[in-house]
């Protein structure tokens, strides 16, 4: 029921990390980090088959092919008059009229035409449609103001789509276009990869979940709900197991019991230098787990394995520290364990129109606030960018990339960002 990853790859993963060329755990850079965990994702297996209308956001495990040609018949692509242009003079004589679902089936003699609505099929002997703008009428007469070429303003069978041609590929996640295509080819359900189940919880004796009272010391558990969010955004099936004490009993219940039934384990806390050391233990005991030590900001620790059957991702418990961490390596991963073909982030770059302090030698994913101004869009940060400051996150709709070799910026300085739109 789990992703497949065989204790063999992993085993190698863990043991002989140190050996390669470029991996230090203590200072190992996004681009490192994202290699190293990609390479040992695979999707599951498990498909299912699911109703049209319930197929939003899933992930195609088949290529879906099409039984039908699109458009199933030549048709007008306008309003206006069918005839052979061949025939065509100063004006045609009008027998009758095509609408759409209610084709034309009479001969037409030579010399005539026949108005036609949009989308109404072509009768065969006709190969020419003109405009009704370039046109003028006496009578039962139509006048060709403007002659247009042969074959004008008539969209041909398959046109769009073919018989037998591949319209979504497998890996494909649905969106509401796509739904659209496939009701016009008259698919009413698909196969897609099951729902990748993930769990998560926090860890800390100074957590306290919301709708209770604060003690002194204590701390509202933010991270459970920004987890929630881009879960659900995800499109995965959650399991929030709450906050769990800094108590190795009810951690390692907690832990080996996720991993038994999910996919994903996700955890917040307990992977920083200094931090109660319980969660390390459990996972040297129970899984093969790297613990890395980024060079970005924020965000900087991370652990990344596996326990059982599961995947585990440990992010730090600092509250803008786990979503960013979360953006830039989970869901990525999610996405590819979910069985999806593209999982890159889309960026591009915009004018920043404040300074930026920045030291060089680390990745920074600093908050920011992309805007129009006139015809171009342009970013600016959201502020303090400390990585307990969650009010960045929420007034941001951007990441402001600032890679290793990047120093303070002035304004003006053209910057990468990824749309928070794009991002989820």
């Amino acid at each position: 029921m789990h992703p497949q990853l065989s204790d063999l790859e992993l085993s190698d993963l863990v043991s002989n990390a140190s050996c390669l060329d470029d991996y230090d755990p203590n200072a190992m850079s996004v681009t490192q980090a994202r290699h190293y965990i990609q390479q040992f994702l695979s999707p599951v297996s498990e498909t299912e088959t699911v109703a049209l209308k319930d197929s939003l956001e899933r992930v195609l495990a088949v290529p879906v092919t099409s039984s039908l040609n699109v458009p199933g018949h030549d048709n007008s692509a306008m309003d206006g008059f069918a005839f052979r242009h061949a025939e065509a003079g100063a004006s045609l004589k009008v027998v009758g009229t095509a609408f759409a679902g209610v084709p034309f089936t009479s001969d037409i003699p030579v010399g005539c035409c026949i108005k036609i609505m949009t989308g109404a099929v072509v009768p065969p002997t006709l190969d020419t449609i003109i405009m009704q703008e370039h046109t003028s009428t006496e009578g039962e007469w139509v006048i060709l103001t403007k002659l247009p070429p042969v074959g004008a303003n008539i969209r041909l069978t398959g046109e769009d789509i073919a018989i037998g041609q591949t319209v979504l590929a497998r890996g494909h996640r649905i969106e509401p276009a796509d739904m659209g295509l496939l009701a016009s080819l008259g698919v009413a359900e698909i196969e897609v990869y099951r729902r990748l189940k993930v769990a998560f919880f926090s860890t800390g004796d100074e957590l306290v979940s919301v709708g209770n009272p604060l003690q002194q010391g204590q701390i509202y558990d933010s991270n459970r709900y920004s987890l929630w969010g881009v879960l659900q955004a995800a499109g995965v099936t959650m399991n929030d197991l709450g906050n769990v004490a800094d108590d190795p009993d009810a951690l390692e219940k907690t832990l080996l019991q996720a991993a038994a039934d999910h996919d994903v384990v996700i955890t917040s806390g307990g992977v920083s230098v200094g931090e109660a050391d319980f969660m390390k233990q459990l996972l040297a005991k129970h899984g093969q787990v790297l613990f890395w030590k980024i060079n970005m900001k924020p965000g900087r620790p991370l652990a990344y394995g596996k326990i059982g059957g599961a995947h585990y991702f440990g992010l730090p418990g600092n509250p803008v520290s786990a979503m960013v961490t979360f953006y830039q390596f989970v869901l990525d991963a999610l996405k590819q364990l979910m069985g999806a073909a593209s999982v890159a982030s889309p960026s591009f770059k915009v004018e920043c129109v404040n300074t930026i302090k920045k030291a060089t030698g680390r990745t920074e994913f600093q908050r920011g606030i992309l805007f129009k101004e006139g015809e171009d869009w342009k970013v600016k940060t959201t502020g303090e960018q400390g990585s307990g400051i969650l009010s960045s996150m929420s007034r941001a709709n951007c990441f402001i990339v600032l890679s290793e070799k990047n120093g303070t910026l002035v304004a003006g300085t053209m910057v990468e960002v990824q749309p928070f739109h794009g991002v989820c």
